[in-house]
């Protein structure tokens, strides 16, 4: 288990003594889960931070006529329900569903709010650790409202190379087209016309995963 989330940013800088010490400190506990049962649901309280060990998981939501709405995934390693361990919320506004055999690891969301008697720096850190993630997240959210809001579809994709670029002329999409028109709230059909119509304006050269910026001052300017 401790291989499986060594890596999670929730354990930075905790070797894997500080590991076990915090999840034994926190009385952390292993769940498994078969396909389709419910890992916590709309209606319940929320009580722990969940890390995924094994299997896959979906955040869904059920519209008004009944049917299932794929928020998220997540995959191996990663946490989920992190936010709601702050929020003064009586419930969840999602429910999370295991699509497979799964096991889960539920940290009680109390041992985030102070550390323990020993004071013992591991706690210290992994609660840095959740701070840094919920910060990741409100930066991720504002540059995504940013986005959302940059006008037409020209200037999302624009503001998006511009804000990956990392000061060169390149962007390497960690999305298939699929996910980038999701990320972007457009159609997959409209995301590829504009991709093409800016490559032939002299903005872009689109090559499979990677994007070459071919005039960054051109590009800035369609913002």
């Amino acid at each position: 288990m401790i291989d499986k989330i060594k890596d999670n940013i929730l354990f930075k800088n905790l070797n894997q003594e500080d590991i076990e010490l915090c999840l034994s400190c926190s009385n952390a506990k292993l769940k498994d889960y078969e396909k389709n049962q419910i890992i916590f649901s709309q209606m319940d309280p929320p009580k722990a931070l969940y890390v995924l060990i094994n299997g896959s998981v979906s955040v869904c939501k059920d519209t008004p006529d009944g049917r299932k709405y794929i928020v998220t995934n997540i995959e191996e390693g990663d946490i989920f329900g992190e936010v709601y361990v702050f929020l003064q919320k009586a419930d969840y506004n999602y429910y999370v569903v295991a699509n497979g055999n799964t096991t889960v690891l539920a940290i009680p969301k109390e041992y985030f709010f102070n550390t323990c008697d020993k004071s013992c720096n591991a706690h210290s850190l992994i609660i840095q650790n959740m701070l840094g993630i919920l910060a990741g997240k409100a930066y991720y959210l504002n540059n995504k409202l940013q986005l959302l809001t940059s006008g037409s579809l020209r200037q999302k994709i624009a503001k998006y190379l511009m804000d990956n670029c990392n000061n060169t002329k390149y962007v390497k999409l960690t999305m298939n087209r699929e996910q980038l028109s999701a990320y972007l709230n457009v159609t997959r059909p409209s995301l590829s016309r504009e991709l093409i119509k800016m490559q032939e304006d002299g903005f872009i050269e689109v090559d499979r995963d990677m994007v070459k910026i071919i005039d960054l001052n051109k590009l800035n300017s369609a913002l």
